[in-house]
């Protein structure tokens, strides 16, 4: 990541800026947008999508920009994009096709919605940097391969919790270690926190109530650590993941861990609340070479068997231009599925549930996510929580019960629920014999 910065100074040099394109305009999409305007040479966002028309127009104007084209067609945005305007529309699409665009930053965290978005995106060859680990930690891989097959990339940005521990990750290895556990430090962890429990939080902090509870109901941290679980082929020790609670410092934390059984599992994606310093990141590794721990001791990293490793801040929008230049300028992804998914994050009953009732969406009311490994989840039948919005129930379910797609009716002609099926199908032990066209 050091060399982005001169890279993107020699595309400014050259006038000759990345072009963006934004799906979305919330919270972190503001944010984005901000950061690309006043903060990053060499790169230009062209175009805002957003449902609202007005939300899009309000990110250009909090960057202080002023002179904004609405556009209805693609044709009409490749002018706006050929005349150096800045445009907003309504239609996703639009910016999906327009030529003249490097790549686009998905900021919705919606599943069926970005299934669509990503998919149109990928048949028209533009990279995709997603700020949405619910599409991702549903149906990333078979994304990633159509992606791998139009040529291009799909990543997980830097700043984000899960793009931070894989930065970390490939650091760790690169320097001789065995990276065993990836985790994330979390100030809060209940899952029946709701959209009411959150609404005061919400609201000081300019967010949205159901997204501030699917941070604080662990929906959100399962999700992370399902993509960061795909992206480096890790497992959970157990459904909804070991999840201690420690108020010491994170390099304390080591002792808490079995690492027989690290490595019997091949490393493992976890959290910890409470610990310092946070909120952060960390990555646990191994060294095999005494001389090599020697050193390390020496450099104040302790007598192991686990090295602690952490980055005490996450700084999400302010890193996702780097995203950006990595994918379209060194065709390197942040973080994407390796092959096929390790860890889902599975639906489970935050309160007690009816035959018949329509389940609401992640961070609402009715179900929060757990981690588990993806053998078991196919094994169990279990119900993916990136799916479960708008299925009707069959039966009573108990608070805390984990739902199966037995347990509901799902909803017709959904384009996340083919691509699941695909997905399961194309990395089913017989996957040599299927095909994706």
């Amino acid at each position: 990541m050091i060399i982005v910065d001169k890279a993107l100074l020699a595309r400014a040099a050259a006038n000759n800026p990345i072009r963006v394109a934004m799906i979305g305009a919330g919270f972190m999409g503001r944010g984005i947008a901000n950061q690309i305007i006043n903060s990053v040479p060499g790169m230009e966002l062209v175009a805002i999508f957003n449902r609202h028309i007005d939300a899009a127009k309000q990110a250009y104007l909090a960057a202080g920009i002023e002179d904004i084209q609405v556009v209805s067609t693609t044709s009409d945005l490749e002018k706006s994009i050929a005349k150096g305007q800045y445009a907003v529309t309504e239609d996703p699409y639009v910016v999906c096709r327009a030529l003249g665009i490097d790549a686009l930053i998905e900021v919705t965290g919606a599943v069926e919605f970005g299934a669509h978005v990503v998919m149109d995106a990928i048949a028209h060859r533009k990279h995709i940097i997603m700020m949405n680990a619910e599409l991702d930690g549903t149906i990333g891989p078979i994304l990633k391969v159509y992606a791998d097959k139009a040529g291009i990339i799909l990543t997980a940005c830097d700043g984000d919790q899960p793009g931070v521990q894989m930065n970390l990750y490939r650091f760790v290895k690169s320097i001789g270690l065995t990276p065993l556990l990836c985790g994330n430090i979390k100030g809060l962890q209940d899952p029946y926190r709701n959209p009411t429990t959150q609404a005061g939080f919400a609201q000081r902090w300019g967010q949205k109530p159901h997204m501030v509870t699917s941070f604080a109901d662990g929906t959100k941290i399962s999700f992370e650590q399902a993509i960061v679980a795909n992206a480096t082929g890790m497992k959970v020790a157990k459904r909804g993941m070991l999840g201690y609670e420690f108020t010491g410092h994170i390099d304390d934390v080591t002792q808490l861990y079995d690492v027989e059984q690290l490595q019997e599992l091949g490393g493992i994606v976890d959290y910890v609340v409470g610990a310092k310093p946070g909120p952060g990141v960390y990555v646990f590794g191994t060294h095999d070479d005494p001389k090599q721990q020697h050193y390390l001791n020496l450099y104040k990293l302790g007598a192991g068997p686990l090295y602690s490793f952490y980055t005490p801040y996450h700084l999400c929008h302010f890193e996702v231009p780097l995203s950006v230049a990595r994918a379209v300028l060194f065709q390197d992804a942040v973080l994407s599925p390796l092959a096929e998914p390790m860890v889902d994050v599975v639906t489970t009953a935050k309160i007690d549930l009816k035959a018949g009732e329509v389940l609401d969406g992640i961070g609402y009311y009715m179900t929060y996510g757990q981690c588990e490994n993806s053998a078991i989840a196919r094994e169990q039948n279990l119900l993916p929580i990136g799916l479960a919005e708008h299925c009707r129930l069959k039966r009573d379910i108990q608070r805390d019960q984990v739902l199966t797609y037995d347990d509901v009716e799902l909803p017709q002609g959904r384009l996340a629920d083919q691509l699941r099926f695909e997905q399961n199908v194309y990395f089913a032990p017989a996957k040599t014999l299927v095909t994706v066209k």
